[in-house]
């Protein structure tokens, strides 16, 4: 399969993607953000149809202005809200995917941009791939630099605070990285599958690890193997590719929490 270049740039897209998605993927479910990073995908299609209503036939620039701005809002409104977070998170998703589709039905363009929601990963290119190259350098930096203190807020926010980290900074400086990831990723993806991709790694090597290190190892593997075997799959069996690592990723889950006891005791 590799005597096509969209196929080594689908290759190449994996092993710079997965690793992105497996680290991250660890502070979503540890922080409890499943929602919210699902409520991004619904908010990058608001910004794809942002786009396509000033024009644009590539609308990337103002998916993730939107995405990130989408991001900071939610958090500062859950942040100073007394609302639950569910419900801060519930209302966005729902009025931003509901905008979107407002959006691109009134201007006749949904078929066009129909593809966002079940992504096409065999479409990278090589400019795409220099793009998914500075994010993962981006990605990695802020994951460096804000690790520890992430780690922190996952265990107990009024204890993060009384350490003199400033959680609602950390938190918002998060989401937008998260946000980038989802804007630029979600072209291949899919609308539809790329909130699977940010909890399966993790909630699978949740079920066979006992600590920090092992558990962002564990989940920056799975990541990478179901997105390697899930190209393979795709291609043998001319299925969509994004679909098909996401269903690998859930057979993962599934059987390391058949194996959860073993690993546990």
């Amino acid at each position: 399969m590799f005597e096509y270049q969209f196929m080594i740039n689908a290759f190449i897209a994996i092993i710079l993607v997965a690793p992105m998605f497996g680290l991250l993927s660890t502070m979503v479910v540890s922080n409890r953000m499943a929602f919210f990073s699902d409520s991004l995908g619904h908010g990058a299609f608001t910004g794809i149809a942002i786009g396509v209503l000033l024009g644009s036939t590539s609308p990337l620039i103002s998916l993730i202005i939107f995405s990130i701005a989408f991001a900071l809002l939610i958090t500062y409104i859950k942040n100073k809200s007394r609302t639950g977070a569910d419900t801060v998170i519930g209302v966005f998703s729902s009025t931003a995917i509901a905008l979107g589709l407002m959006i691109m039905s009134s201007g006749g363009s949904f078929n066009k941009f129909s593809s966002y929601l079940i992504g096409d990963l065999l479409s990278i290119t090589t400019d795409d791939l220099i793009a998914l190259s500075i994010v993962f350098v981006l990605v990695l930096t802020v994951w460096l630099v804000l690790f520890n203190r992430l780690l922190i807020m996952s265990i107990n926010q009024s204890f993060a605070r009384s350490r003199g980290i400033p959680a609602f900074q950390v938190e918002a400086v998060f989401a937008a990285v998260l946000a980038v990831v989802v804007s630029i990723s979600i072209q291949w993806i899919g609308i539809l599958i790329i909130n699977s991709m940010l909890v399966l790694p993790a909630a699978a090597a949740r079920n066979v690890t006992n600590d920090v290190k092992h558990y962002n190892l564990v989940s920056v593997m799975i990541a990478l193997t179901s997105g390697v075997s899930g190209l393979i799959a795709a291609y043998e069996f001319n299925t969509a590719a994004g679909a098909t690592i996401v269903v690998i990723s859930a057979a993962i889950y599934f059987i390391t929490f058949a194996l959860k006891s073993r690993f546990r005791n």
